[in-house]
């Protein structure tokens, strides 16, 4: 119900396909992670990537460090409700191997994926596999000859890499490929996406590399990845943390639904809480948020300590409570007064509006 103030306009990039997700142009901006367990070991890895996607994932992409790893893929694509996405470093085989084993998208690192004879041997696989490429270039392993340039990272050397390497897709005829330009540095990374979006039309992917633990890498990841969005810029985002993959899922589409880009789930609009406070108001929050993870059906809920705001916040959403007098408070519902409740259980009685709400909405009503 709530609206957002003004609209973001989305840099118009070329569409390319990651299985049978769409991304670039007006498609949604995907929240992608990546599973933490040994790849070889397919059974816990499905295990994890449905996890992941019971919260959202659109993409799940999995390390790929040996034989072993490339070859449970064939397991893991065929059993995934996602596209899979394998991560390639250092061996440019497992790269080829990937491909044919039925990776919709294969990550390369260029600065550590060897010459570009090797290069050419991935692309002609994804050629041949229908599988797309993400060209991940990073701070922390540039290219020698950008670094010996360059003499240390910055976002021009970033970028530098990037073109070298689109250079090497086009010349080959390959064009189903996004880009991500990465660093643990929000300014560097922000200035060399802005670069970056500037000069060729392809998806971009999004993200501070390895931002940290969940607080501060969610901080950080927030600032970086939502300033480039709210210019426009990104059309993949992954919020690397120090944490489960699903917290990473959480993350990213918490900073896509405060820009108004992606709406799942529930959005609760609360009071920090004080003295006027009329119900224990965090105690609640962090309740429902915890008891309503499992809801994807896009809500907005307010609930607001006292009536200084609450009225007014409450008009703007689905689902709305404002705290009153000796246990008594007043529940919205589509932005309008309906009842006042006195002296019962909050939490479960939001609980209850909340997944009865979400139940209309699937129905259209």
């Amino acid at each position: 119900m709530l609206r957002p103030y003004q609209k973001i306009t989305r840099r118009q990039s070329r569409v390319i396909k990651v299985g049978d997700v769409n991304i670039g142009g007006n498609n949604p901006i995907a929240v992608q992670t990546m599973t933490n367990t040994i790849t070889s070991d397919s059974k816990k890895t499905l295990k994890q990537i449905e996890s992941c996607v019971s919260f959202g994932a659109d993409l799940v992409r999995v390390s790929i460090p040996d034989e072993a790893s490339s070859n449970s893929l064939k397991e893991i694509v065929k059993h995934s409700s996602v596209p899979i996405i394998a991560d390639i470093h250092f061996h440019y085989k497992r790269g080829i191997e990937a491909a044919k084993n039925g990776a919709s998208c294969i990550r390369i690192n260029p600065g550590n994926i060897g010459s570009v004879d090797r290069v050419k041997e991935v692309i002609k696989a994804a050629k041949d596999n229908n599988c797309s490429i993400r060209v991940g270039v990073n701070a922390g392993s540039l290219e020698k000859q950008i670094l010996d340039k360059f003499k240390e990272p910055n976002p021009e050397a970033l970028v530098e890499s990037a073109k070298l390497n689109i250079k090497i897709l086009e010349d080959n005829d390959f064009t189903n490929f996004k880009i991500s330009v990465k660093s643990s540095d929000v300014f560097m990374s922000i200035k060399a996406y802005d670069q970056l979006s500037k000069i060729c039309d392809y998806p971009l992917h999004l993200g501070i590399t390895e931002a940290g633990g969940k607080r501060t890498g969610s901080i950080k990841s927030s600032i970086g990845i939502g300033n480039l969005l709210l210019n426009g810029i990104g059309d993949t985002i992954r919020v690397s943390l120090s944490d489960e993959p699903e917290e990473e899922v959480k993350v990213g589409f918490e900073i896509l639904k405060s820009l108004g880009l992606r709406n799942r789930g529930v959005k609760i609009i609360s009071c920090p809480s004080c003295a006027r406070q009329q119900f224990q108001v965090i105690d609640v929050v962090k309740n429902l948020e915890a008891k309503l993870e499992d809801v994807s059906t896009p809500i907005t809920v307010s609930i607001i300590g006292c009536v200084v705001n609450g009225p007014g916040e409450a008009t703007m959403t689905d689902i709305g409570v404002t705290g009153g007098g000796n246990g008594t408070h007043m529940i919205y519902i589509n932005g309008k007064k309906n009842n006042v409740v006195k002296n019962i259980d909050l939490e479960n009685y939001l609980e209850h509006l909340i997944r009865k709400k979400s139940i209309e909405f699937q129905k259209g009503k």
